[in-house]
């Protein structure tokens, strides 16, 4: 059995958890595309952590945990974090690398912070990671695939010198910065090659045996659908599709093996970096959601950056599902909103005087204006409780409107940080 976790929104939807959850009965998790440009916050037996580039089956001692072909492979960080969380107390996890997945360069992360730089004030919101320039090389067909890095040194020379030639020019006449030196390059790809030599694996096949063994196979995505390339809120998108259908591409695997999509849907709504967000709240009503939200605030897991903050939108978020193929829908954090005595809810926008509940694309999002109902809070703590119909009555109320209004069914409802803090309910 193939099940993926992906995001509905803009990322940040608490994925880790649900993943991290998930892989307790996993024998395989598989991060499929992205790289450490955003993070899983997961809170477990071990402690909190906020995980970049490792999956979520990290801390399961019976899982495989597995960075497919379509992740743009940062080594050093995943070294670095892979040896943070044994010092943490956890034990070693089984990594494999797939031999195919591409290596994200030092210098993938000058150019996408040099073009940050040149945009200034029209940039993307990057988080500097290398992630546009790193998806850029692959799909030049200038990227190093892992593979690549145990061939002769002579034809990896070869490459290196090819590469500083057509990005010396950006340097000199664009970005007035120091020119690459192809010695440089290839001292670090040595680098890289001792560091992941002990993980790197034929994935596709692995995963193949695993298929025919009838193992457990858990997908992770990174972000959320209105992220995605094609299908998000582009240009201020990421760099590798988002979706569970790049599951099957991004791990080696069949698309028809993939059997569940849990999408995972926050109680209200949160975002990092630029770009449409109807929903979105300001000032002491976002600060206060801010600091409440999560695990400790609504701060980006790997950038630290304060999020923005909206209320729950059911446009996007059944978009975002539809999207995603859901069979079932994580609905995470709602314990934050118990604080309020009233709760709004975007339910359609309005776009130039028309009202639509369908999710428009970019020129016309940018003009769009909440349409909102409001519902009753409950105004209680709602951690600790196990069973749905001991949540207050306007709680379910809540959960059971949003449900309608998405059009798919929510199985799962985060009531807590913790692994155990989850209740299930039927379809």
């Amino acid at each position: 059995m193939v099940k993926a976790v992906v995001g509905a929104n803009w990322g940040d939807e608490g994925k880790g958890k649900i993943t991290d959850m998930l892989a307790q009965e996993a024998d395989i998790v598989v991060r499929f595309q992205g790289g450490a440009n955003a993070g899983h916050t997961i809170v477990n037996k071990y402690g909190k952590f906020a995980l970049h580039s490792l999956p979520s089956g990290v801390f399961n001692d019976h899982t495989t945990s597995i960075i497919g072909n379509g992740v743009a492979l940062n080594i050093p960080i995943l070294i670095k974090e892979l040896q943070s969380i044994v010092e943490k107390g956890v034990p070693m996890p089984d990594i494999k690398v797939s031999d195919r997945a591409q290596i994200v360069m030092s210098y993938h992360i000058k150019f996408d912070e040099y073009e940050e730089e040149r945009l200034a004030g029209r940039s993307f919101g990057s988080t500097k990671s290398g992630i546009a320039p790193f998806y850029s090389d692959k799909f030049a067909k200038i990227g190093f695939q892992v593979s690549e890095l145990f061939q002769e040194e002579e034809v990896l020379r070869e490459k290196a010198e090819n590469i500083c030639e057509k990005k010396n020019v950006v340097l000199e006449y664009l970005y007035h910065k120091p020119l690459l030196k192809a010695e440089d390059i290839l001292e670090e790809l040595k680098q890289y090659r001792e560091m992941i030599a002990p993980y790197v694996c034929d994935v596709s096949t692995l995963l193949w045996n695993a298929q025919k063994e009838g193992k457990e196979i858990l997908l992770e995505g990174q972000l959320g659908s209105l992220k995605d390339p094609d299908h998000g809120i582009y240009p201020m998108v990421t760099s590798s599709s988002t979706l569970a259908a790049y599951g099957a591409v991004g791990a080696g695997i069949p698309p028809y093996a993939i059997k569940e999509i849990i999408t995972v849907c926050k109680a209200y709504s949160s975002a990092v970096g630029a770009g449409a967000f109807v929903s979105e709240i300001f000032g002491e009503e976002a600060d206060e959601l801010r600091r409440r939200g999560g695990d400790g605030g609504e701060y980006g897991a790997t950038t630290g950056r304060p999020r923005r903050m909206g209320w729950f939108d059911c446009v996007a978020s059944r978009y975002g599902c539809r999207i995603q193929g859901t069979t079932d829908v994580a609905f995470t954090v709602l314990d934050v909103l118990g604080y309020l005595d009233e709760i709004p809810v975007c339910v359609a926008y309005d776009i130039n005087g028309e009202i639509t509940t369908e999710f428009p694309t970019t020129p016309l999002l940018e003009k769009a204006k909440p349409v909102f109902e409001v519902l009753p809070g409950w105004k209680s703590d709602i951690r600790g409780i196990r069973n749905y119909e001991d949540l207050p009555l306007n709680c379910r109320r809540y959960i059971e409107f949003v449900e309608e209004k998405l059009g798919f069914p929510i199985t799962m409802v985060s009531n807590g940080p913790g692994r155990e803090d989850i209740i299930y309910r039927e379809k």
